[in-house]
């Protein structure tokens, strides 16, 4: 019973830390990599589809994506989805591929992108110490309910802490290499 919930309390831990993994991906450091456009979606032939369906998304150079569709047609519609996803990107037409300059980042919006990974960082955190919360809570239902002893509660307690604490490091560290990514020109 103990292992169970440690083992279930283990798993959504670390899905949270790659969760958050996830979305700093998403955050531009000024380098182009293929991940930036991974939540741009394209409506092809009246369905929404993602861009890497739809198209094949390169880097050209440090600062430069290039987006080749399958479909010359389908030109038009992925350079209007990438200026409206939010992103700050301006593609350029040139024929069949579309090429996405990333602009040098300032120092001011460089700090301003660290707030947002301090931020997501503490969201993924929380998420954690909930899934601990809620790990002890079973424990302490089990003992009410007389299924386990006072001793084994509190040896599951100290097991979910540890893993709680194994979590937190992994998303620290990820913050930590996102930073000084982040701040490095």
């Amino acid at each position: 019973m103990i292992d169970e919930i440690a083992k279930d309390a283990d798993q959504r831990m670390a899905k949270s830390v790659e969760n958050l993994n996830q979305d700093l991906h998403k955050i531009r450091t000024g380098r182009a990599h293929t991940s930036l456009l991974d939540q741009v979606s394209v409506s092809y032939y009246g369905t929404e589809v993602p861009l890497n369906q739809a198209a094949t998304v390169s880097v050209g150079d440090a600062r430069t994506l290039v987006v080749t569709p399958f479909e010359k047609s389908m030109t038009g519609p992925i350079e209007k989805a990438i200026m409206e996803s939010n992103l700050g990107l301006t593609p350029n037409t040139a024929g069949q591929a579309i090429r996405i300059p990333l602009p040098p980042l300032t120092e001011e919006r460089r700090r301003d992108l660290v707030k947002v990974v301090r931020s997501e960082g503490e969201q993924a955190k929380v998420a954690v110490r909930n899934i601990r919360r809620d790990a002890n809570s079973d424990f302490k239902q089990l003992l009410k309910e007389k299924e386990i002893t006072e001793d084994e509660e509190k040896q599951g307690e100290d097991r979910i802490q540890k893993l709680t604490d194994k979590h937190i490091q992994a998303i620290d560290e990820l913050l930590a290499g996102k930073e000084e990514e982040l701040m490095s020109v």
